[in-house]
């Protein structure tokens, strides 16, 4: 077995079997990172010493004659965690030069689950600042490049996440996501990303931690290179904490293992009707979507609701009706900040913001038509419920092409909408990897369920995976 391109459920078989050790795994992880990060900058903060240590103490286990149905089911695999996670003694900075200093005295739930589960955490990864941008860099750690070719975006605001997993330096990680977080690295980097349904997993620990009904349309969930690695992780990381006033769902509802494929409705949309999709990326959905049809009792669906086309519009109104605390205030750590003023000192390089964070904090500024396109969402929501029911699955584009240049989403900031909608609207979606285009740059598609049906989209991701390879290691 490759370490480096195993799945995190075939090293816990493998350590249970004692085929290897948590040391050898562990190592040849660190050794991957030394070798890319130096190239895609993605892991900020280095927890080598540490790991090593927790994997003797897991091999020890292993050897014991304890119980193999007693053992953490993740005794001994490696893993990441993003850097916005609370983690003791560690830094949480996400991205910010006022953080810099700023070290977790507590531990984000979702973290604790993972290393209860027997998890050993290799580092930290980097994020745009305040975690809200879709390229990952700020002026604390720097950018990050995307391992198939460093001079594309990894993604944001897991972005770290998205290049280490995607760079075969760790198996999984833990991502969150408020308008793409999770799926756009997952996409560029060419692995797997599941957002949940909301209420599955608690948001409480990261900063900036989302307050009240933000933690509706912000979700906590996995990144992993392998697809059968999905649903294990989610069933970790479920659950209410007591804290997360939206987590107070009980156990996950089905299990991918028992979705049949052929009883399954698919339906997919080629575009939003606005931001056209580039012809490669278009052309892998299709494929999918055809080979998904060819499986179903069911005729492949296309369908092109009209109220797509204002995606940007209902994101940006329900996220408002969810009252956040207003973005240029996050930026001053409770004082609003001047953005024009600091807009002005960009070009001087006397802000200690990045352009991003400040164009966000501007364009929150304009005025929209809120209450129209909050009834135009819950409209949109009750349609595609009605249209998915309890048996279908849509095929949608996670944005309009591959990996762009870095700076170039400044161009076209709209374009993440096409994953954000679906967090204002609630619903599971499953980011699966479609091999590489011409350029070596990774292809994919969103799997998108009824609220509650997140078995039913890593089951199409497992489907899907196994029909089209799935992830693909980058060149050396």
């Amino acid at each position: 077995m490759n370490p480096l391109t195993a799945s995190a459920m075939e090293m816990a078989a493998a350590l249970r079997a004692r085929r290897l050790t948590s040391r050898a795994l562990v190592d040849a992880h660190i050794a991957r990172v030394v070798a890319v990060n130096r190239r895609i900058n993605a892991m900020v903060q280095f927890r080598f010493d540490e790991a090593r240590v927790e994997a003797d103490a897991a091999d020890a286990r292993l050897a014991s004659d304890e119980s193999r149905d007693t053992l953490p089911p993740l005794l001994g695999v490696p893993c990441t965690i993003k850097e916005n996670f609370a983690f003791p003694g560690f830094p949480q900075v996400s991205g910010m030069v006022s953080r810099r200093k700023a070290i977790a005295t507590v531990e984000a739930p979702a973290v604790s689950r993972l290393r209860a589960a027997g998890a050993i955490v290799l580092g930290f990864s980097n994020t745009p600042e305040l975690c809200m941008w879709m390229e990952t860099a700020n002026r604390v750690y720097g950018r990050t490049g995307n391992p198939y070719d460093h001079r594309r975006i990894a993604g944001g605001s897991s972005g770290g996440e998205g290049a280490l997993i995607g760079a075969g330096a760790s198996p999984f990680g833990l991502g969150a996501d408020v308008g793409g977080s999770i799926r756009f690295p997952a996409f560029f980097n060419g692995v797997f990303g599941h957002k949940p349904t909301p209420g599955i997993v608690p948001n409480t620990g990261q900063y900036p931690e989302p307050t009240g009904d933000m933690n509706r349309n912000c979700v906590t969930g996995p990144i992993a290179r392998r697809a059968d690695d999905l649903w294990p992780l989610l069933k970790i990381l479920a659950g209410p904490d007591g804290v997360d006033p939206v987590c107070t769902a009980g156990a996950l509802r089905g299990d991918p293992r028992r979705v049949k494929l052929d009883k399954l409705r698919i339906f997919a949309i080629r575009d939003d009707g606005k931001r056209k999709v580039a012809a490669d990326l278009s052309a892998a959905q299709a494929r999918a979507a055809e080979w998904l049809g060819s499986q179903s009792s069911q005729k492949l669906t296309w369908l092109q609701p009209p109220a797509l086309r204002k995606a940007f519009d209902i994101w940006a109104a329900l996220m408002h009706a969810a009252e956040p605390e207003p973005f240029a205030v996050q930026l001053g750590e409770g004082r609003r900040i001047s953005t024009f003023l600091e807009l002005a000192k960009w070009p001087l390089g006397l802000t200690p913001h990045t352009l991003p964070a400040l164009v966000l904090a501007l364009i929150e500024t304009l005025p929209l038509p809120t209450r129209r396109y909050v009834e135009m969402g819950k409209a949109l929501r009750e349609e595609l419920i009605e249209t998915l029911g309890d048996d279908g699955v849509l095929l949608y584009p996670p944005y309009t092409r591959v990996a762009p240049l870095h700076n170039h989403p400044l161009l076209t900031p709209f374009d993440f909408a096409y994953c954000g909608i679906f967090n204002v609207l609630g619903f599971p979606s499953t980011q699966v990897p479609l091999g590489l285009n011409e350029q070596g740059l990774p292809l994919g598609v969103q799997v998108v369920g009824a609220p509650g049906r997140d078995a039913q989209t890593i089951a199409v991701a497992r489907a899907l995976e196994k029909q089209f390879g799935g992830w693909v290691m980058p060149p050396s």
